[in-house]
């Protein structure tokens, strides 16, 4: 089993969080105005369609580099949509523009890689979503 963990952390002076996993780090806030926000970093929404396309991304190459191919230029588009109170994402639709090195068609690829993208597979077949009050022992 391989295991993926993020932290998170208030961001002090502002109410934004800075997130990170290993040396990456990512700023998260709500837009300028909404309960606090400065518009700092991205929102949760904009995350997920990020970890998606980038998730797809990552499996583009991955699938190419085994297959033998050589990618040109990606071009991946990800547009989420939201709905209701509490709001939730209830479709994400996924775009992609691909180009292989050696002008040939990509069509296969662009499948290998979507039946193998870990975010939208997961996403796909739902997973339990938990939630720990540690209080202070952060």
């Amino acid at each position: 089993m391989v295991v993926a963990t993020v932290e998170f952390r208030n961001i002090a002076g502002t109410e934004a969080a800075l997130g990170w996993a290993g040396s990456h780090t990512v700023v998260v806030d709500r837009p300028e105005g909404k309960a606090g926000g400065k518009d700092l970093g991205f929102n949760g929404a904009q995350l997920l369609g990020l970890a998606i396309g980038g998730c797809y991304c990552n499996d583009l190459r991955y699938v190419a580099h085994n297959l033998g191919h050589e990618i040109g230029e990606i071009s991946v588009r990800v547009t989420v949509n939201l709905e209701g109170s509490p709001l939730i994402a209830t479709k994400a639709d996924v775009e992609v523009h691909l180009e292989m090195s050696d002008g040939g068609d990509p069509s296969d690829l662009i499948k290998k890689a979507w039946e193998v993208c870990t975010v939208a597979n997961s996403l796909r077949r739902g997973i339990p979503v938990s939630l720990t009050n540690v209080g202070q022992d952060l």
